[in-house]
């Protein structure tokens, strides 16, 4: 019996685990709720990650700036491609809002610079397009200097 509920337990993870798609298809979405401060879709509020998973509000993309965190919920990766960035070759996937279907980011898959390998695994959000922990959103700004940026 006990073995049986282990099966039944492993069954529902890999279901729920399976691509958005899969999910939609069923007609159900399945949206993971965070507590504490969070990231939010700026179009839909779906949370993203929370306060303390963000590692740097230093990195550029080319809508202006762009918060780098450790993880990341409630998005689909899309497919992984090579992308030139200032800071070399990377593997990148675009990441995109699981409710609403936004493109937010990207995730790092490889990076080819030694350097650079602290990036692998983690996430890319543009500014633009969360509300940050108070609600506030942030608007594109074009007059922003876009010294350092990670996106060509």
């Amino acid at each position: 019996m006990h073995e049986q509920k282990i099966r039944n337990i492993s069954s529902l993870w890999a279901f729920l685990l399976r691509d958005r798609v899969d999910l939609c298809e069923m007609g159900r979405l399945f949206v993971i709720d965070l507590q504490g401060e969070t990231y939010s879709c700026k179009h839909c509020h779906t949370p993203f990650a929370l306060t303390d998973d963000l590692i740097s509000k230093s990195f550029h993309c080319k809508h202006g700036r762009a918060y780098l965190f450790e993880n990341v919920v409630n998005v689909t990766i899309g497919e992984m491609e090579h992308r030139i960035m200032m800071t070399g070759w990377h593997t990148v996937a675009d990441i995109f809002c699981v409710s609403c279907g936004s493109l937010v980011g990207w995730k790092y898959e490889i990076a080819y610079e030694k350097s650079q390998k602290y990036k692998e695994g983690k996430f890319i959000i543009e500014r633009f397009k969360v509300l940050g922990p108070d609600g506030g959103g942030y608007d594109m700004n074009e007059d922003e200097p876009m010294i350092g940026s990670d996106e060509e």
